[in-house]
């Protein structure tokens, strides 16, 4: 049957309606807090966005935030905005400052849709604009002007405020974590040395620039003094640690370009390129920048970014007749770089040395690798240990922050996960027994192992996570003993090899229901013995509970509960104050009798347990 097309069905959209009816295209996905990429953070960063380009512009040298429950307050010591034109720069699409490049010259980015797409999904949104002495106070409520105060005398400083709350209608029953905050703002004052960030009591400030950034996110001293490199629009920081792989982060115009772009591939392609030329030897790249940890900053006219969250820069020039941005860095590197190694021969001696010792471990493992790769296509293919899905991380695709792969135990879990799965998203890969406990090992085991390897292949990180195929990756395991301990096997794997999956945030503990709890009319699932109690409470004695021993006891039908929009995911974080070679050492290391000793000093039994429940 045909669908009538008429006048009618063409509509168009206020701005807030659009931005509430299609919230991804301003801020990414919404979540609920427990990823750093979630819709509240976002938020948070567009207000604090405008902020901070009024102290790259000279105005104001601090930023006052606090967050109290899920109230945001930002107050910032600027120019403020003008009192005439305030309500349109919150509420009117493709209105502000920053189409004037000479009142933000390299600003993050226009502000015609930043702070209104903060207004529109946010059940309470109040500005204050303080200029010259007089103040001008707007309030709204889901978008919604409730009050528009006139223009009345102040004796406060210059500058803006704004207090808002995030939709709970919206981003459902959300929190703000605050080392995702403390993340945030540490990254503001390392590119903006000498702005002070006051939050919840703590004063965030650098002096060092990237340097301190580096400093803040390594767990021990790299192996040489950082290389710190400044320029006019543009500062660098790296120095080569301990761990594998790669570790970069990296900004336009203050902007945490979480995906990189053309800045960072110029970055990895122009530090190659000058080691090389140094050093008169062709060395591999993978040889050059294995362990490597750098920061690299620009700042650019207009860029360009591949989505409205700002995540990724694309190609441009540095301005009409500049030069583009992978020329502008290669030139910096090339000068720059080049002269630093021969000034300090020392460093420059460490960093051949590490070299060469890259360059040994990778022929130790080459012959190995091959053989690695055809085995983990022909298992693949027989035993299918992989159930794809059709979006990855690594795709164009506008909902590619949803990619998700529950790694599973068994094929019981793993057959009810899959059936239930959403198959354009989710992925299900499962393991064979227990993985080996690689604490201690080379990277070789990794081709060795061919549950290591296959799961290797199958998030595609044999080259560093840059081409990581899934951005959650998600441990789903039993919640008992053997369940834990796989957890425990998987945790060590990803921190000995790919520490950086876990700290740039994409791992996962998947919690899934311990009792369910119903009667004739409702069922509920519990996830704690606490929850079971108030179900049983509210249910009376007609209640029927059922402890989930396994997910495979786990019908598909139930499980799509779970993985679904209400999926309750445990973030794995990991902080610079984390020793983790240490934690690995003590749980996972040779001295069993150590940890025999500190199991029995902490040993709950079951009669314990269930007293406290009582």
């Amino acid at each position: 049957m045909s669908v009538g097309y008429s006048e009618e069905h063409i509509k168009t959209l206020e701005w807030r309606e659009h931005i509430r009816l299609r919230p991804g295209m301003y801020i990414g996905k919404l979540g609920d807090g427990s990823s750093q990429d979630d819709g509240v953070y976002v938020l948070l960063k567009e207000v604090m966005d405008n902020a901070i380009d009024e102290y790259m512009m000279g105005n104001g040298k601090k930023i006052d935030v606090s967050i109290t429950g899920r109230e945001v307050r930002v107050r910032d010591y600027g120019r403020g905005i003008p009192l005439g034109k305030l309500l349109d720069a919150v509420s009117k699409m493709n209105t502000g400052a920053k189409y004037d490049s000479k009142a933000f010259k390299k600003s993050v980015g226009l502000n015609g849709v930043g702070v209104k797409a903060v207004n529109a999904l946010s059940s309470s949104f109040v500005i204050r604009s303080i200029r010259e002495g007089q103040v001008k106070h707007l309030e709204f409520e889901h978008g919604i002007t409730i009050k528009d105060n006139p223009v009345e005398p102040t004796t406060e400083e210059n500058g803006v405020e704004v207090v808002f709350q995030p939709d709970e209608g919206m981003f459902g029953n959300y929190f703000y974590m605050s080392e995702y905050v403390d993340s945030m703002l540490k990254n503001y004052v390392y590119l903006n040395a000498g702005l002070i960030i006051n939050f919840n009591g703590n004063k965030f400030l650098s002096r060092n620039g990237l340097a301190d950034l580096l400093n803040e996110n390594m767990n021990k001293e790299g192996l040489y003094p950082i290389i710190h490199l400044k320029g006019e629009d543009i500062e660098l920081a790296f120095t080569h640690g301990f761990q594998y792989g790669e570790d970069y982060y990296s900004f336009v115009n203050g902007q945490n370009t979480t995906q990189g772009g053309t800045h960072l591939i110029a970055f990895r392609e122009s530090i190659v390129k000058t080691i090389r030329d140094f050093y008169k030897k062709d060395y591999d790249p993978a040889d050059i920048r294995s362990s490597i940890i750098a920061a690299i900053s620009i700042k650019v006219e207009e860029p360009i970014f591949e989505s409205q969250t700002k995540t990724k820069l694309g190609s441009k020039d540095m301005g009409p007749e500049g030069p583009s941005v992978r020329n502008f860095i290669s030139e910096f590197i090339k000068k720059q770089l080049d002269d630093y190694l021969h000034k300090n021969p020392e460093t420059a001696r460490i960093i051949l040395k590490k070299i060469q010792d890259s360059e040994k471990e990778r022929k130790a493992i080459s012959s190995i690798q091959k053989l690695a790769r055809d085995r983990a296509k022909k298992v693949s293919l027989h035993n299918k240990k992989l159930r794809d899905c059709r979006m990855h991380y690594n795709s164009n695709d506008a909902n590619k922050l949803d990619s998700t792969i529950f790694i599973t135990e068994g094929d019981s879990a793993s057959g009810s996960i899959t059936k239930s799965r959403n198959v354009e998203t989710q992925a299900v890969f499962s393991l064979r027994g227990k993985p080996l406990n690689c604490y201690g090992l080379t990277k070789k085991i990794v081709y060795e192992n061919e549950e290591f390897n296959l799961l290797q292949a199958a998030l595609n990180i044999e080259d560093g996570i840059e081409n990581l195929r899934y951005n959650n990756v998600v441990i789903a395991t039993d919640a008992d003993v053997d369940g834990m301990h796989i957890r425990l096997l998987l945790l060590t794997f990803f921190l000995q090899f790919f520490p950086d999956l876990v700290r740039k945030g994409h791992v996962y503990i998947l919690q899934t229901p311990l009792f369910r709890v119903r009667n004739k009319k409702e069922t509920r699932y519990c996830y704690s013995p606490e929850e079971k109690a108030k179900a049983i409470s509210a249910f009376g004695s007609n209640a029927e509970i059922t402890r989930f021993k396994g997910l495979g006891e786990i019908s598909p039908n139930e499980f799509a509960n779970f993985i679904g929009k209400d999926m309750r995911l445990e973030p794995v974080r990991m902080k610079k104050n984390d020793f983790i070679n240490g934690y690995l050492e003590f749980y996972m290391g040779k001295n069993t009798p150590d940890r025999q000793d500190f199991i029995i000093d902490n040993l709950r039994i079951e009669e314990d347990i269930v007293e406290e429940e009582k």
